[in-house]
């Protein structure tokens, strides 16, 4: 397997997570790969909501089993005084607690970022939200793709100017916008702490991480641009950097962006290359999109990849996920792997650029490692016995 010299690093580092469906429980499955102890602690009637997402394996969303290796759960009522006190004390251990609440909804619990801090000043609190902690958006709903709307890259989207814009084949809100920035956040308030002595609460907005993506075209922007879909270098307007149709009804994705490339390209096509093409106005690349558009759809797509693999000239096809796990580069870096699922079998993961886990845990049932948990956390036989 492709391990990571990270796979360790954060052994020793206790992650309790409350959160529910994919961008905490992404974040703290990259924090388990990285060596963490991740306990979900679940609402003991219905838990990670994401359980129950069709489609599903030995009745497990697909979903969940891909999100959740690694970690274990702990059933707790957190609406019972009882079980509320028992996160407390397990607070007190703990190095990490990740949370997806709407914002208010952990002190209406009892367990703000305040009362954590009193148990234990050396906690990292991570909040991931739609819109902020803060501000006239705070206790607004909203899914992924509000929050991308809201931070102008969904306007992004779409190869027409002046066309609707396009939804995006992922989560960028749930996965780049909050999951990763969480992790970064993170790591960074760790490393802190080891200078100050001191936790730290983690405002994570969803909507902001998306809008961060777009820093460089907002620097277009302050320049006097007025960046939108398919207007922009890497984003429609050129025919170098385009998505064009072959013969079998498959997508071939060119990115011949430099001159050194279109020219290889051009040369591999047996089209008459033109540098001036690569910056040329609207009307000049919708008369070289469509004479790419004639010669790519005279063969299909394997015929294309073999007839340009002599050529450094940036074309790939654009694969369906069925074809991942066999393409020969995602083969060669295994990329893929399994764990075993017990009743659901082999399970297919992915790793991150970041590596295989060492010793990668099936995704956990709900409540699976309550007992084992608590008595980690200190809990005698009869607190546990009084808490179940």
């Amino acid at each position: 397997m492709n391990r990571s010299p990270l796979a360790d690093a954060l052994q020793g580092i206790r992650v309790l997570d409350l959160s529910r469906l994919l961008p905490g429980p992404f974040l703290t499955m990259i924090l388990a790969d990285l060596g963490a102890d991740v306990v979900k602690i679940e609402d003991p009637r219905v838990g990670d909501y994401l359980r129950a997402f069709p489609p599903a394996k030995a009745g497990i969303s697909g979903r969940y089993l891909a999100v959740n290796r690694g970690k274990r759960s702990a059933a707790l009522d957190l609406k019972a005084p009882a079980q509320r006190d028992a996160l407390l004390k397990m607070v007190e251990q703990a190095d990490v607690v990740v949370e997806s609440f709407r914002p208010g909804v952990m002190d209406k619990l009892g367990i703000g970022y305040a009362t954590l801090s009193a148990r234990n000043p050396k906690i990292v609190v991570c909040s991931i939200s739609g819109y902020g902690q803060t501000g006239p958006y705070v206790h607004r709903a909203g899914h992924d793709l509000n929050y991308i709307a809201l931070a102008g890259v969904l306007a992004m989207g779409g190869g027409v100017a002046g066309g609707a814009p396009t939804m995006p084949g992922v989560q960028i809100a749930d996965l780049a916008g909050g999951a990763l920035w969480s992790a970064t956040a993170i790591l960074a308030a760790l490393v802190g702490r080891q200078r100050t002595g001191k936790g730290a609460h983690l405002d994570i907005s969803m909507c902001e991480g998306s809008m961060s993506l777009l820093a460089a075209e907002l620097g277009n922007l302050d320049c006097g641009a007025k960046p939108t879909r398919g207007a922009e270098t890497l984003n429609g307007a050129l025919a170098c950097y385009s998505i064009y149709r072959t013969k079998d009804e498959r997508y071939l994705a060119v990115g011949a962006l430099e001159p050194k490339f279109w020219i290889a390209l051009n040369q591999a096509l047996g089209r008459t290359p033109n540098v001036a093409e690569l910056v040329g106005k609207p009307a000049e690349q919708a008369k070289v999109r469509a004479e790419l558009a004639a010669i790519f759809a005279t063969k299909t797509a394997a015929e294309w990849q073999d007839a340009l693999a002599s050529h450094d000239c940036c074309v790939e096809i654009a694969l369906e996920l069925e074809e991942l796990p066999d393409h020969p580069l995602h083969k060669s870096r295994e990329v893929f792997f399994t764990v075993d699922g017990g009743d659901a079998g082999p399970i297919q993961q992915i790793r991150t650029p970041l590596g295989t886990p060492t010793t990668p845990k099936p995704p956990p049932k709900l409540g699976q490692h309550t007992r084992e948990v608590l008595a980690e956390y200190g809990f005698g036989d009869a607190d546990i016995a009084a808490l179940s």
